[in-house]
C-alpha cells in the first residue's frame, strides 16, 4: 500500500474502490460471518469489531483470572477455520480482538499460522492500555481497565509495511476501516474530508448486520431472517457505497444506513482521534438494490484530547423476581415489599441500594396463568457481597409460606455477582503513546495529530417550514418514524428519522425536548439535548444519566437503552392525517 501523502498517478486513471467488509459487530456475533464474508464475494480487507464498554469489563475480569487472557478468544477459533482461505484470496484482516492483550493474541495467531503451515505477516497496535498510569488521571481504587481510544494511523503503518493481519487493542471502531483506506489510497493527516468519509463508512460497518436490516425499525418491509454482513466500496476521495454480498439476506437501504449513522452518536460533529466527521454533511443516495452511496462528508481537525474508557468494580448486585398472579396485584406488591424490607432492616443486613420495579404484564380474565401474572423485581447493590447474597436470598425464600397468595419466584436467588461501572475521561493526546508493531517486530511510534481544534460550538440549523394546519389523528409515532437507540456510558442516545421531506417538516417542529419528556416519562427529570440533522431527516437526542453508571451496573430494565427508540415509536401523539 502506498505511503500516506502520495497520490495515484493521473496517467493510471482513477483507483478502483477498496472493498472492506465487516464480520463482527460485537463479542458474540455470528461465528460463521468470517467464512461467509470471505466466500460470499470479492473483498480486499475484512474487519472485525469485538469491543464495547461492557466487553472491556468482561476482558478485564478474564485478565484478573489469567494474565495471559484479556483478548477475544472466539477470534482465534474463527481464524483457525478461515486463515488459509483469507491468505489464498489475498484478503487482509484488521480486528480489535486484541482487547486488553493484543500482544498475546498476536503471539497466538503466529503460533496458529505455524501449526497450519501458513506464512503470515502479523502487525499489532498498542499503547492504549493506561492502567499502570491511572493515578495520573483518576482514582485507581477498584479500576480494572483504562484504555485510550487510538486512531487509524497505527493500523495504516502496519499495512504499509506488509502486514496481512493487524491486531489492535482499543481503537475507535471506525479506525478499523479508516486505517486500511488511508494506507491504500495514500492519505495523510491533512486529508480531512477523505478521512471523514472513511470514518462515516466505518461507523456504518462497525455494528455488522445493523446496517443490513438487523434491529431495523421497519423490519417487516424486508426479509431479515438472516441478514448478511455489510461491506463498503471506498473511493479515493472518501466517498463510498454501502452494500453486501449478492444473495445474502437483509437489505441495504437509505433507511438502514440512516439508522446506523444515528446509532450511539450525538451532535453533528462526530469526534475522533484522526478527524472530526461532520454528520450534518452526509448525503445518502439509493443507487440500486442493496447499494447506498455516501458522499459529501466534510472533515475538520480532530480534538486535542483522546477519550479514555475506565472500567472499575462497582460492588455486588443481586435480584429477585416475584410472580404476582390474578387479583390485587398492587396490594400483593406492597405486602411483599413491606415484609422483605422489614426482614432486611436487621443490623448488618440491609444493602446500600434497593430498587423495586413492578411490570404489569398481567391481563384481566386471562386465558393462561402466565398472562394473568405480573413481575415484581427487586434489585439490590452493595460493596459487601454478603449483604446482597445470602441475606437477601434468605429473606426472600423465608416468605414462601408467609407471603401473598400464590407466592413464587421466577428462580431461586443466588449469592450475587460483581458489577462494573464505566466512565470516560479525556487526556491530552500528546500524553498517550501509540505504537505500530510491524511484522518484523520493529516498534514504530505514531505521532499525535499535528493540527487539532477544540470542539466548536454547534450552530442550530434552521427549521424547515412547518406543515400547514390540517386534520390530525392520534396514532403511534412509529407509523411514520424510525428510531434507533443505544448507550454511551451512563447516557442514552436516541435517533429518530422519517422518510419524506413532508414528514421532516412535521417532525422537526413536533418532536422537541419537551415533547420527548412527555412521551418518555423516565426522561422527565433528566437533561435531554436535541440535535437536528436535516440531511438525514433526523433528530438525535442525548439523554444524560438515564443509564446510571453504564451497562455494567445494570441500573435499568434495558441497561443499554437498545429498545428506548421502540418504546418511543409505540407512543401515540396527534399526527397529521396527510402523513398517515
Amino acid at each position: 500500500m502506498p505511503h500516506p501523502g502520495s497520490q495515484p498517478s493521473s496517467l493510471a486513471g482513477p483507483m478502483p474502490p477498496l472493498r472492506i467488509g465487516n464480520a463482527s459487530g460485537f463479542y458474540g456475533d455470528r461465528f460463521s460471518a468470517v467464512r461467509e464474508m470471505l466466500t460470499g464475494g470479492p473483498l480486499d480487507v475484512l474487519t472485525g469489531d469485538y469491543l464495547a464498554e461492557l466487553t472491556m469489563l468482561i476482558l478485564a475480569r478474564d485478565r484478573l483470572k489469567d494474565p495471559k487472557l484479556g483478548y477475544a478468544k472466539v477470534f482465534l477459533r474463527q481464524l483457525e477455520e478461515c486463515l488459509g482461505l483469507a491468505v489464498d484470496r489475498g484478503v487482509r484482516i484488521v480486528v480489535n480482538a486484541g482487547g486488553l492483550n493484543p500482544g498475546r493474541l498476536a503471539e497466538e495467531i503466529g503460533e496458529l499460522a505455524a501449526r497450519l503451515g501458513i506464512g503470515l505477516r502479523v502487525g499489532q497496535v498498542t499503547g492504549d492500555d493506561l492502567l499502570d498510569r491511572a493515578a495520573e488521571f483518576t482514582a485507581p481504587a477498584g479500576l480494572l481497565a483504562a484504555n485510550a481510544y487510538l486512531g487509524a494511523w497505527g493500523i495504516a503503518e502496519c499495512l504499509r509495511e506488509g502486514a496481512e493481519l493487524v491486531v489492535t487493542g482499543r481503537v475507535t471502531d471506525a479506525a478499523l476501516v479508516a486505517g486500511p483506506a488511508a494506507a491504500h489510497f495514500g492519505w495523510g493527516p491533512a486529508d480531512l474530508d477523505a478521512l471523514a468519509g472513511a470514518v462515516v463508512a466505518g461507523h456504518v460497518l462497525e455494528c455488522g448486520a445493523q446496517a443490513t436490516g438487523g434491529n431495523y425499525a421497519f423490519f417487516t418491509e424486508h426479509d431479515v431472517t438472516r441478514p448478511g454482513f455489510p461491506l463498503a466500496e471506498l473511493h479515493a476521495d472518501g466517498s463510498s457505497v454501502i452494500t453486501k454480498h449478492p444473495g445474502t439476506g437483509g437489505a441495504v437501504t437509505v433507511g438502514t444506513v440512516t439508522a446506523q449513522l444515528l446509532y450511539e452518536t450525538a451532535g453533528p460533529r462526530y469526534l475522533g482521534p484522526d478527524v472530526t466527521a461532520r454528520l450534518d454533511t452526509v448525503r445518502l443516495e439509493q443507487l440500486g438494490p442493496d447499494r447506498v452511496g455516501i458522499s459529501g462528508v466534510r472533515g475538520e481537525a480532530p480534538p486535542p484530547t483522546l477519550k479514555v474508557g475506565l472500567n472499575r468494580l462497582g460492588g455486588w448486585r443481586n435480584e429477585v423476581v416475584f410472580v404476582l398472579t390474578g387479583l390485587d396485584i398492587d396490594a400483593k406488591a406492597a405486602l411483599v415489599r413491606t415484609q422483605l424490607e422489614q426482614a432486611l432492616d436487621e443490623p448488618g443486613r440491609r444493602p446500600a441500594e434497593l430498587r423495586w420495579t413492578l411490570a404489569r404484564t398481567d391481563q384481566p380474565d386471562a386465558p393462561t396463568e402466565q398472562q394473568a401474572s405480573a413481575l415484581l423485581q427487586l434489585t439490590v447493590r452493595d460493596r459487601d457481597q454478603a449483604k446482597v447474597g445470602r441475606a437477601v436470598s434468605a429473606a426472600a425464600v423465608e416468605l414462601g409460606l408467609a407471603g401473598y397468595p400464590g407466592f413464587h419466584l421466577t428462580a431461586l436467588p443466588g449469592q450475587g455477582a460483581p458489577y462494573g461501572v464505566f466512565e470516560a475521561v479525556h487526556l491530552d493526546a500528546k500524553l498517550v503513546e501509540h505504537w505500530a508493531v510491524l511484522p518484523d517486530g520493529t516498534r514504530r511510534a505514531i505521532p499525535p495529530a499535528a493540527v487539532t481544534s477544540p470542539a466548536a460550538p454547534e450552530q442550530t440549523p434552521d427549521l424547515p417550514a412547518p406543515l400547514p394546519v390540517g386534520p390530525t389523528r392520534r396514532a403511534p409515532l412509529g407509523l411514520i418514524a424510525g428510531a434507533r437507540s443505544g448507550d454511551k456510558g451512563g447516557d442514552a442516545n436516541l435517533g429518530v428519522w422519517v422518510r419524506t421531506e413532508q414528514a421532516w417538516r412535521w417532525l422537526a417542529h413536533e418532536l422537541t425536548v419537551r415533547q420527548l419528556k412527555e412521551l418518555l416519562p423516565e426522561t422527565a427529570d433528566l437533561t435531554v439535548t436535541r440535535h437536528l440533522l436535516p440531511n438525514l431527516l433526523a433528530v438525535n437526542f442525548v439523554v444524560t444519566g438515564l443509564l446510571g453508571q453504564g451497562v455494567g451496573a445494570q441500573a435499568r430494565f434495558d441497561p443499554q437503552a437498545k429498545a428506548l427508540g421502540e418504546w418511543l415509536r409505540s407512543r401515540t401523539l396527534d399526527i397529521p392525517e396527510v402523513l398517515l
